[in-house]
């Protein structure tokens, strides 16, 4: 999945309208105007696609954090990690922060998506990297957490 492709799954399944996604941005010190926002939420094959780079896509999850849990006490604002660590796991780690999930929540959602997991597979995508038992969270991993996400938003919706 590329970063535009992540962004747009999360802005659905959490039901962000253009401007609160522009706040977020900001939020996570990120500057962007709607232009460029549309442009990152823009398909490969439009003209006007632009593409998502880490930096953005972690400075918006950095922005659903503060927005949702505030700033960290007595520490500075949270900043975009471009580490080695994979995309896919920062994203992840960050999204599981905002939404303030827990392992059972988590397993919950992906069984909303028909992605069974077992939580030791779970613990392992939030060790550090170089641990023994870390994991590489993959693209299928990521896709099913969000459609699971965005399955029990539209179920709570009704």
């Amino acid at each position: 999945m590329t970063n535009n492709d992540i962004l747009r799954r999360i802005r659905y399944s959490l039901n962000l309208k253009d401007n609160e996604s522009l706040t977020l941005f900001s939020l996570g010190g990120i500057t962007i105007n709607e232009a460029e926002f549309l442009a990152l939420l823009a398909k490969e094959e439009d003209d006007n696609y632009h593409s998502c780079s880490n930096e953005q896509l972690l400075g918006f999850l950095d922005g659903l954090i503060l927005k949702n849990r505030g700033p960290r006490e007595g520490g500075p604002a949270p900043k975009a990690d471009t580490s080695a660590e994979p995309i896919n796991n920062q994203v992840f780690k960050k999204l599981r922060v905002a939404l303030e999930l827990k392992e059972e929540d988590i397993l919950g959602l992906l069984s909303l998506a028909g992605f069974e997991i077992r939580k030791p597979e779970l613990t392992s995508l939030f060790r550090k990297v170089g641990h023994k038992h870390y994991q590489a969270c993959g693209d299928q991993f990521l896709r099913n957490f969000l459609q699971g996400l965005a399955l029990q938003r539209n179920q709570s919706a009704e």
